[in-house]
C-alpha cells in the first residue's frame, strides 16, 4: 500500500488525468468521482487500476467492500489532496477510482432488430455528452458515438454528468463520419436496416410523426452549428421538435432527450399493441 501526503510526482500524475486530455489519452485512464459512478464502473466490469482513499478516517461498509472486491492498487491519501482530486471546494470524498479506458471500437455497440443509437457530432461541452449518455441509458439506447473534433467523453465533467450511466452504455469516439458510415454499411450487410435520422429545427416532419420503432441511429449536431454537411448528406430522414415561444432552438442534450423519449414511447406502444 502506498501513502501520498504531499504533491509529489505521483499526485501530479493523477492531477493530469483531470486536466490534461492528451496525457489522459496517453495513459488510457481517468479519474472517477462519486459512490454511484465508482460502483457502476465495478459492476459493469471496467478495469479499476487504483483506489485512492482518505487515510484519516475509518472506511464505510461500501468502501470496505469495494476494497475487498477489486484487485486494484490501494493508495492512502491526505484528505486535502483527495479533495483536490475530487474537484470539491469543501470536504474530501471517501474514495476515488482510477479507471482504465475502454477501446474506441464501434463493435462495442450492439446492433439488433430494435436498435436505437446516437451520434453526437462535434460537441464542445463535456457536460452535454454526459447528459446525453444519461438519457440514452434511461431510454434504452445501445450506445453513443462522438464524432469529429469534439470534447472528450472521459473529461470529469462528462463522466459526472452521466451519473454513472457512462459505465453502462458504450461511448465510442470516432475521428469522423466515415468510420461510422462504414460500420453502418457492415451492419446493413448483416441484415440490420438501420436508418440514419438527423435532428434539426427544419426537419421534414415532427419526431412524433416519424416511425422510430425501426432500427435507428439518431444524429445530434454541434451545440452552435448543428449537423455538419457531411452528416446531413448521410441522413435518410431529418426530424424536428415542435416549439412555441421565443426560443430559437433547444440545448443539444435536451433535444436528444426529447427524441429518445419519443422513440421509447413509440416502442412501448408497439409492444402493448402486440400483447
Amino acid at each position: 500500500m502506498q501513502r501520498i501526503t504531499t504533491r509529489n510526482a505521483r499526485f501530479q500524475q493523477f492531477q493530469t488525468l483531470l486536466t490534461n486530455r492528451t496525457k489522459r489519452g496517453r495513459a488510457r485512464e481517468f479519474i472517477v468521482q462519486g459512490v454511484r459512478p465508482v460502483t457502476m464502473a465495478v459492476e459493469h466490469g471496467w478495469t479499476i487500476r487504483c483506489l485512492l482513499y482518505d487515510a484519516s478516517r475509518p472506511l464505510s461498509r461500501w468502501a470496505e467492500e469495494l476494497m475487498r472486491g477489486t484487485a486494484a492498487e490501494r493508495i492512502a491519501m491526505a484528505p486535502d489532496l483527495l479533495a483536490e482530486l475530487s474537484e470539491k471546494a469543501e470536504g474530501a470524498p471517501e474514495v476515488l477510482a482510477v479507471v482504465g479506458m475502454e477501446p474506441d471500437d464501434l463493435s462495442r455497440i450492439r446492433v439488433d432488430d430494435d436498435f436505437l443509437g446516437l451520434v453526437f457530432d462535434r460537441p464542445t461541452q463535456p457536460g452535454n455528452i454526459g447528459s446525453i449518455v444519461r438519457s440514452a441509458d434511461a431510454f434504452g439506447a445501445r450506445g453513443l458515438v462522438v464524432t469529429g473534433h469534439a470534447a472528450d467523453p472521459y473529461d470529469p465533467k462528462a463522466v459526472r454528468a452521466s451519473t454513472g450511466s457512462f459505465f453502462a452504455l458504450p461511448v465510442v469516439r470516432a475521428p469522423s463520419h466515415r468510420e461510422v458510415v462504414q460500420w453502418l454499411d457492415a451492419e446493413r450487410g448483416r441484415g440490420r436496416p438501420v436508418l440514419v435520422v438527423g435532428t434539426d429545427e427544419d426537419g421534414e416532419c415532427d419526431a412524433s410523426e416519424f416511425d422510430l420503432t425501426r432500427p435507428v441511429l439518431l444524429l445530434i449536431g454541434n451545440e452552435t452549428a448543428g449537423l455538419s454537411n457531411a452528416w446531413r448528406e448521410h441522413c435518410d430522414h431529418v426530424v424536428g421538435i415542435p416549439m412555441t415561444g421565443s426560443a430559437s432552438s433547444l440545448n443539444a442534450s435536451n433535444a436528444a432527450s426529447i427524441v429518445l423519449y419519443e422513440a421509447r414511447r413509440q416502442r412501448l406502444a408497439k409492444l402493448r399493441a402486440r400483447g
